[in-house]
């Protein structure tokens, strides 16, 4: 599950959560990006963003951070991190990338794109009434071509499926909690109590 993290807040870790059991994940890794290509850069330093990562994950054992993409130089590209981490697994080992709605619908401007599904799965989570909208007609094709239905189909392979679930709606982002914060209103409750602590401590944001 890679991402800013600028904050990671409450929705994330549900997310995470929730499809780790429905999909029966042994791990899931957070990956913090440390130059995003389609978006500015983050508000808080690197080093800050995945030092978050570790304290709203410290209790979970089914979590962990993965600080790759921290470490390479230049933008952080998705698909370069999945190749490294399909390298390091075992045999057996299969791969799935989370992503939500947005990310998913906005694919086809990431770096590679079609060559994801060589390394992972592609999970997409989608909440309940929620409307997808597809408007490449690339990604629509892709979907045709790779969806399956069944979360067997996914254990049975190591990568090339695309499965859309169903998660709680939780509507919290990051932008909105740095908004909060640069206002000087409390965003108590909509991310983990150490983050937020964390950010008062070393004046993030505000």
């Amino acid at each position: 599950m890679g991402g800013t993290f600028d904050p990671i807040h409450h929705a994330h870790l549900r997310m995470a959560e929730e499809l780790a059991t429905t999909l029966g994940l042994s791990e899931v890794r957070f990956i913090p990006a440390a130059i995003p290509p389609h978006r500015p850069q983050p508000g808080s330093a690197a080093a800050q963003r995945a030092d978050m990562v570790a304290l709203a994950i410290e209790h979970n054992p089914r979590f962990t951070l993965d600080t790759r993409e921290l470490k390479r130089e230049g933008y952080s590209y998705t698909v370069d991190s999945l190749q490294e981490i399909a390298r390091e697994l075992t045999a057996e080992a299969g791969l799935c990338l989370l992503l939500g709605q947005d990310a998913f619908a906005g694919l086809p401007t990431w770096h590679r794109w079609q060559d994801l599904l060589k390394h992972a799965h592609i999970i997409v989570a989608s909440r309940p009434g929620a409307q997808q909208v597809i408007e490449s007609a690339d990604l629509t094709a892709l979907i045709q071509q790779h969806e399956v239905k069944d979360v067997a189909a996914l254990q049975n392979s190591k990568a090339g499926c695309i499965y859309f679930a169903h998660i709680t709606a939780l509507d919290i982002s990051a932008t909105k909690i740095r908004e909060q914060l640069n206002l000087g209103l409390s965003p108590r409750y909509l991310l983990p109590d150490t983050v937020l602590d964390y950010i008062q401590r070393h004046q993030l944001y505000s």
